[in-house]
């Protein structure tokens, strides 16, 4: 996925400020063997590109004073409750370090799985991202989980399925989490008829004779 970006000349709260009035969006790129760059993007080319899942968690390809650079997006500021981003960060993508990133992931074939489709059960999606590290060439832009063997009872967990080539998933001290849990439909419970009334015993409230 590609974008263009532009040299930034002026830095500070100020010239953000006047910057982002003219449609244009601050930001920076870092990392490699070059010094930061202060840099600005087209503010609705940027909203677009947000709205894109790949624009979160693949290579991007940018374009600045007529060379391409693959970065990746690191950092993204946005107005508290309007549609506007106050800042982006890259850092530059070193073809021999590994990276350290969260993927999205998606599930298919749910709907096919004997757990959906003969027992009618739930699938809760209990993970929708994992936190892996690989190396710039092996980045999945997403990890696909394929559901259609899922069964009542069961849970999938890490260890159950395959991981793209040279991707390793850090689970931060859970060796084999969860990822896609089954729940049985609820079965509507009887409700019981509520106790009767005790009868007053004989003789209490009378006073003595």
């Amino acid at each position: 996925m590609k974008f263009v970006a532009y040299e930034r000349q002026k830095q500070g709260t100020g010239a953000s400020r006047r910057l982002r009035i003219t449609g244009r969006t601050p930001g920076i790129v870092y990392g490699g063997n070059a010094e930061p760059q202060l840099i600005e993007l087209d503010h609705n080319a940027l909203m677009q590109a947000i709205r894109k899942e790949a624009f979160h968690s693949s290579i991007l390809e940018m374009e600045l004073n007529g060379q391409t650079t693959k970065v990746l997006l690191r950092d993204l500021q946005m107005h508290p409750f309007k549609p506007l981003v106050l800042h982006v960060d890259f850092q530059r993508v070193d073809a021999n370090t590994r990276l350290h990133m969260k993927v999205p992931v998606h599930y298919r074939g749910e709907e096919e799985s004997p757990a959906v489709k003969t027992d009618k059960c739930l699938v809760n999606h209990v993970v929708t991202e994992l936190d892996i590290t690989c190396l710039p060439a092996d980045l999945p832009e997403f990890i696909e989980i394929d559901l259609s063997g899922l069964k009542k009872g069961e849970s999938l967990h890490l260890n159950d399925i395959t991981l793209p080539k040279g991707v390793k998933v850090v689970t931060h001290g859970k060796p084999n989490p969860v990822l896609v849990s089954v729940v049985a439909p609820a079965e509507e419970e009887e409700i019981a008829p509520a106790p009767a009334a005790a009868a007053p015993e004989k003789g209490k409230g009378k006073g003595k004779k």
